[in-house]
């Protein structure tokens, strides 16, 4: 389980060695102070011996000095090596997540990813500052400060050497009990964190329904979820704190109880008893620090485990094999007896029997109702998702032949939920080709029909976006992303009903665009207005993730009955609103 971490703490390895050096320097110095104090007791004091009793003392501050400051020292180094170990693993967990397929983040829901890169991390990056500094330091401290104690008087140490397995085996017993309560606690969080997240996203459409009293109510119901499981699992570590208290007080009490009766008989003198009681205290202290640390770490494995879950797990779809000076010649696109499900180990296939052949600089429409898989058969084609039988070929080879970025950079994909991130225009638009010029950028907004809009604001293309997208409509956003697309000059672009929130006059022109443009760029359009694809060179129309039909326009209209339905439903519409006008 640590072994798939431990590599991330290897870049601050130096910091995590002097912490526990320097941590076990304090130690050894700190231990000395309590031997010279019973000195000065039994020893300076009753000899009368000033000159004596002032350099044992002085000897006591430069200890303790010296002491204070391999403790800073310690507590910097192991705070650099614990930060720094904090933020290597985010670091891989979110290159991780970077690597996965669709399929690999459709296991794992958007905010348990984030609670595990943010709380999980958190919790072994605490355990392991823990565990460079008091599993370093109380172990040394509790020999040394045994050994001592041995020293002054071996039969009374018998007192805490009973009591050490008392508390080891409840503390154990805690342990075992909370672990379990730790892992359902941090589902919760994933649970709260889906929550606050739904609820960011979709506030237009919270207040647009007026659910603000639901949503507190779903709120209050995952907030007060993680309180109870909170509670189950702390109430149990809660219990380390009396049951160490109750070990160490009775310790204490056993130890001056038969301490003292040896001082009075004379088998003990009062400064030994003084600094055996501090050695007692300091070898009990050190066994809470081991408890508190045993706590953090019984909470930061359940952490570990769900970390884990997201670094073991291997991406679906792989190019390690693949012929990395292969590349994308043309935009040809060819489906061979393509069978496709989401679940490896499902029966029912999502796509199947696919057959299509396409080619480089065709126009292809896709039409079909709602879970015909028409999003599914297009994701295919650059690799977002492999198939489960079959092949499908680009410029006439199989597309695991190639090296994903660059089958990737060959084919844009304007995807059907329109994601723009925080920054300006220019910055969203560069994510298509970093290297575009001022030019191509220009050029690729005008066959989009994005760059009068863009330049009427104040700032233009360096105009700032908020997150998402949101301070710009719905049209303007999937025109900024077919811009986008398009700078890439790929051989294939793919628009998932990329111009649904476009007026038709504006669709209309992109299509123009797109006709004179882009006459060698292969042009696939899933939509669900047939104007938008009317003038392709063949449409497709799906039904239940199978081909119904391949053709023209005019040929589907007399030939295929969902085709003719749907056109028939559209051109009523219109019929009809021209009407009422």
């Amino acid at each position: 389980m640590i072994k798939k971490i431990a590599p991330y703490a290897k870049k601050h390895l130096l910091f995590a060695i002097l912490g526990p050096l320097t941590i076990s320097m304090e130690v050894l110095l700190e231990i000395q102070i309590p031997k010279l104090m019973a000195q000065i007791v039994d020893i300076g004091i009753p000899g009368g011996d000033l000159a004596y009793i002032l350099k044992t003392g002085g000897m006591m501050m430069a200890y303790a000095l010296i002491s204070l400051v391999f403790g800073a020292v310690s507590a910097i180094c192991s705070s650099i090596a614990a930060m720094g170990f904090g933020s290597e693993l985010r670091k891989g967990i979110f290159y991780k997540l970077q690597n996965y397929s669709f399929g690999n983040i459709d296991k794992f829901s958007t905010p348990s990813l984030i609670t595990r890169i943010t709380t999980d991390v958190n919790n072994v990056q605490m355990a392991y500052m823990m565990i460079i500094r008091m599993l370093v330091r109380s172990p040394i401290m509790l020999v040394s400060a045994t050994f001592m104690a041995f020293t002054i008087n071996s039969s009374l140490v018998t007192v805490f050497l009973v009591a050490i397995p008392v508390l080891a085996a409840g503390m154990f017993i805690i342990a075992v009990s909370a672990f379990p309560k730790f892992g359902i606690m941090l589902k919760k969080y994933d649970g709260i964190n889906r929550t606050v997240q739904e609820n960011l996203i979709a506030a237009r459409v919270v207040k647009a329904f007026v659910r603000s009293s639901y949503e507190k109510d779903k709120f209050k119901e995952a907030n007060l979820g993680l309180r109870k499981t909170s509670i189950d699992a702390e109430k149990i570590t809660i219990l380390s704190n009396p049951l160490m208290q109750l070990v160490m007080y009775a310790c204490i009490i056993a130890i001056l109880w038969f301490g003292g009766i040896k001082v009075v008989i004379g088998g003990m003198q009062t400064g030994e008893l003084i600094s055996f009681v501090s050695y007692v205290t300091q070898i009990l202290m050190s066994l809470m620090m081991i408890s508190m640390a045993f706590i953090m770490i019984t909470t930061s494995r359940a952490s570990i485990v769900r970390i884990n879950e997201v670094l073991n797990e291997e991406s679906e779809i792989k190019d390690d094999e693949c012929d990395e000076n292969l590349e994308v010649e043309s935009g040809d696109i060819e489906f061979k007896n393509v069978f496709f499900k989401y679940n490896a180990s499902g029966e029912n296939y999502t796509l199947e029997n696919i057959n299509l052949s396409i080619r480089s600089g065709e126009t292809v429409g896709i039409l079909g109702g709602t879970g015909s898989s028409k999003t599914t058969l297009v994701q295919l084609i650059p690799r977002l998702y492999d198939v489960s039988e079959g092949a499908v070929l680009v410029g006439g080879r199989d597309v695991r032949e190639y090296n994903l970025k660059k089958l990737r950079d060959a084919v844009s994909m304007v995807l059907q939920k329109n994601v723009l991130f925080s920054g300006t225009i220019r910055e969203n638009l560069k994510w298509g080709n970093e290297n575009a010029t001022d030019e191509e950028i220009f050029k690729a907004c005008r066959d989009a029909q994005a760059y009068d809009f863009i330049t009427s604001f104040p700032d233009g293309f360096d105009t700032l976006l908020g997150q998402g997208g949101v301070n710009v409509s719905g049209g303007q956003k999937q025109r900024l992303c077919i811009a986008r697309a398009l700078i890439k000059r790929p051989k294939i672009i793919i628009l998932d009903d990329s111009t649904s929130a476009v007026d038709t006059a504006t669709d209309s022109k992109i299509r123009q665009a797109f006709n004179e443009n882009l006459k060698d760029t292969t042009t696939i359009i899933i939509a669900q207005r047939i104007t938008s694809i009317c003038d392709a060179d063949k449409i497709i129309v799906l039904d239940d993730g199978k081909i119904v039909d391949i053709g023209t326009h005019d040929y589907l209209v007399e030939n295929c009955e969902i085709y003719r339905d749907v056109y028939t439903a559209q051109q009523k519409g219109v019929d009809e609103y021209a009407q009422n006008k």
